[in-house]
């Protein structure tokens, strides 16, 4: 597996493992499927692991932790702090409060059974609190040893800025695809480049749909998550499909999957560009890490800009993008 590099030295796999899938809503994987899917990815150089407290409601980073114990040292870890949760498991807001954040990662490292984490995100901006008190507590984490790298999730370009005054931004982390290519024009790539940090794009084969598999949205579970995003409405799904059916037809005339075309296209962007697809399958695992190999020509990504440009997508990304920070 080629290597990448975040930000000023964080080195990983040019291809992570997004691992929110294996405790989604409607969607159970058992323990011992998820290990298996992890400790595969290690054995074919995807070590670059992307969990966070909120998924699962703390479950995810426990089947993680499980799933690399006694493999940590092949492992670049990130996992991300910030949501607050009910008692009913509902998320209720966004914490950036130092408190929040020193007792966020005490926690995450017991979950994850591991003594320090390699990259720390803030998972979304706290509007209440200035960015550059959560980022003081943060950088006050990585001279205790407890993280080694921060990141940041879904912040504009201006939040970005302050974060980075505090303490180097190593990666930031935003929907990003030919789905969603609103980081290329709300100047989020921009202040990437200007701060030296590396892009870490989630949901880099649009929430499975560029994968062309999903065909109607019956073939979502009924307790899938996707049901409630406005993309995958009754009323988008129809428009939405034909953008995807256009990526299938450039993907089919050069003999890859579309979900390996949309991997080469975020890859090809930049080498600082790392995206992290979420896979519980151990088929399309090996998928994504073959697109790392497939090299676009200027023709095919004129192609692929053509008929997914910015916008393209009917509907927003989420029903309630009131966490957004823009």
């Amino acid at each position: 597996m080629q290597q990448r590099v975040l930000g000023q030295g964080l080195v990983v796999s040019a291809v992570g493992l997004g691992c929110m899938g294996f405790t989604l809503p409607g969607l159970v994987v058992d323990d011992a499927r998820a290990r298996a899917t992890i400790r595969h990815a290690l054995d074919r150089g995807v070590t670059f692991l992307d969990t966070a407290d909120m998924y699962g409601d703390h479950l995810n980073e426990e089947i993680v932790g499980r799933a690399i114990s006694g493999r940590r040292d092949e492992v670049v870890l990130a996992t991300k702090f910030g949501f607050v949760r009910g008692p009913d498991g509902a998320v209720v807001g966004v914490d950036g409060s130092p408190e929040h954040v020193r007792a966020s990662c005490d926690a995450s490292l017991r979950r994850l059974g591991v003594d320090h984490i390699d990259l720390y995100y803030q998972h979304r901006v706290d509007r209440a609190v200035d960015v550059e008190e959560t980022w003081g507590a943060l950088a006050e984490l990585v001279v205790a040893g407890k993280v080694r790298h921060l990141g940041i999730s879904e912040a504009s370009a201006e939040t970005i800025r302050r974060a980075h005054a505090v303490h180097p931004v190593t990666a930031v982390e935003t929907e990003w695809s030919l789905w969603t290519r609103d980081p290329e024009v709300n100047g989020v790539l921009d202040a990437v480049r200007e701060i030296g940090a590396g892009f870490v794009p989630y949901s880099p084969m649009g929430r499975g749909m560029l994968s062309a598999r999903i065909r109607s949205v019956d073939d979502l579970d009924p307790g899938d998550y996707r049901r409630g995003l406005p993309r995958f409405s009754r009323e988008n799904f129809a428009a939405n499909l034909a953008l995807v059916d256009e990526v299938a037809l450039i993907a089919g005339r050069l003999g890859v999957t579309p979900g390996q075309l949309a991997l080469a296209w975020v890859l090809a962007q930049a080498p600082w560009v790392v995206p992290i697809p979420g896979t519980t399958r151990i088929a399309h695992l090996d998928e994504n890490a073959a697109a790392v190999a497939l090299e676009l020509s200027e023709a095919d990504r004129a192609a692929l800009d053509a008929v997914a440009p910015f916008g393209a997508p009917r509907g927003d990304r989420y029903a309630d993008m009131s966490t957004i920070d823009a």
